[in-house]
């Protein structure tokens, strides 16, 4: 049994990158959730969360919806394979879109579509 960990070094959280990320990388809209990613020079799989503070006013909102957001990527980011053909690693971020929080297998689903679909998108980008 693996263990899924989302450790320090996985997360996302340069102001750099994550601006960098929303002006060059590439975006798509699944469900309840859109899905920011850019392949970069660094190795390994950052990702990042968001919330509008505007859709939801309470910060316990905000950060319930971020935790699921985390905790449904972190049980399923083996589902993300970077090709071996490039030594580069990949930045993600999601933003919940919403305007109503949703159950947690709703958010479960959008972002194993999400990873599902970013792997097709790297996987025809290779060829």
């Amino acid at each position: 049994m693996t263990r899924n960990t989302f450790g320090k070094t996985e997360r996302l959280k340069s102001r750099k990158s994550i601006d960098q990320l929303f002006k060059d990388g590439q975006r798509f809209n699944v469900g309840m959730i859109r899905v920011f990613y850019k392949t970069v020079k660094q190795t390994g799989i950052r990702a990042g969360v968001g919330v509008s503070a505007r859709v939801f006013k309470k910060a316990v909102d905000r950060n319930r919806i971020k935790r699921q957001l985390r905790e449904s990527y972190r049980l399923q980011k083996q589902i993300l394979v970077l090709p071996d053909t490039t030594e580069k690693g990949l930045d993600l971020f999601f933003i919940y879109t919403a305007q109503e929080s949703t159950e947690f297998q709703e958010l479960y689903k959008a972002v194993e579509k999400a990873l599902q679909k970013i792997n097709a998108n790297l996987g025809q980008s290779v060829l």
